[in-house]
């Protein structure tokens, strides 16, 4: 099929990006790489009266650390290009594993990190390494500039926390522990997860001070488990350990049957590949 008329428009400032989201009758979309947009317009599943490209904006295309080392990565920076950035692999190395996971090569080459971010796809690699990571998520809209906490950002299926008139401008990542692992398992190299985790360890005197695990296709949003990150914190992440935190996660995860696999098997799934992810974050830490 061939997408709906449309008009596009390149504003060259957020400002005027905003103005252009603000025209409800032609209901705009944002677009940057398009590899989630561009399909959906082809099948006419989105019909959008405006596409607003926002990838002349300057700025939106920049990686920088700043001086709280924390990481910022605009809207417009291409996920190859943040997988191929020296800072993003030295301080930020689950973020471009996770990035290694999407698509293809082709895919990455064209679609953005905070494009990922905004259109969550519940199966998708990156909104489960953000909420891992605590992102923050700076959205700029008609009342000026703010912030929203990972936690706080996806809010269903398809579904965040920026409004139609709002622009994702970047997203930020504090400083990540050393032990760190990404793990996913998909019918095909290149398919959505059937299942994914994503694990943050840090160790402090041979044992496990802090600990984040974060599961994606297994419900509408990533899924955060406190109940496994407490049965790592304080152990020696060995098998007791890894033990607890298996059984913890199936006895929490409650994810839906659909055409691609069972709850049940991607509750076993998960839970596999959590000890797994364990076991290489912990490595990491040494």
């Amino acid at each position: 099929m061939k997408p709906t008329p449309f008009d596009y428009s390149a504003p060259r400032t957020v400002p005027e990006a905003l103005a252009l989201l603000a025209d409800e009758d032609r209901d705009p979309k944002v677009v940057a790489g398009g590899q989630s947009l561009i399909p959906m317009l082809g099948m006419r599943l989105a019909r959008p009266g405006l596409l607003v490209d926002i990838t002349r904006i300057p700025g939106l295309d920049e990686i920088s650390v700043d001086a709280s080392g924390a990481l910022h990565i605009g809207a417009a920076v291409r996920q190859a290009r943040a997988a191929a950035d020296p800072a993003v692999r030295t301080g930020w190395p689950l973020l471009a594993a996770a990035i290694g996971h999407i698509g293809h090569p082709q895919i990455r080459a064209r679609g953005t990190v905070c494009g990922s971010l905004v259109h969550h796809d519940p199966a998708a690699e990156l909104p489960t390494a953000a909420l891992a990571s605590d992102a923050r998520f700076v959205i700029a809209g008609p009342a000026g500039t703010r912030t929203v906490a990972a936690a706080d950002f996806f809010v269903a299926t398809f579904q965040t926390a920026v409004e139609p008139d709002e622009l994702l401008t970047e997203v930020v990542l504090p400083p990540q522990p050393t032990g760190w692992a990404f793990e996913e398992l998909a019918r095909r190299h290149g398919d959505f997860a059937t299942v994914g985790v994503a694990v943050l360890l840090s160790r402090a005197e041979e044992r496990v001070s802090d600990a984040r695990a974060v599961f994606c296709g297994v419900g509408p949003v990533p899924v955060r488990l406190p109940a496994v990150e407490e049965a790592l914190t304080g152990t020696d992440a060995g098998p007791a350990a890894l033990a607890a935190a298996r059984e913890a996660a199936l006895a929490r995860l409650d994810p839906s049957d659909d055409v691609h696999a069972t709850a049940a098997y991607r509750r076993e799934a998960a839970a596999h590949l959590l000890g797994r992810a364990c076991t290489t974050a912990w490595e990491r830490t040494r």
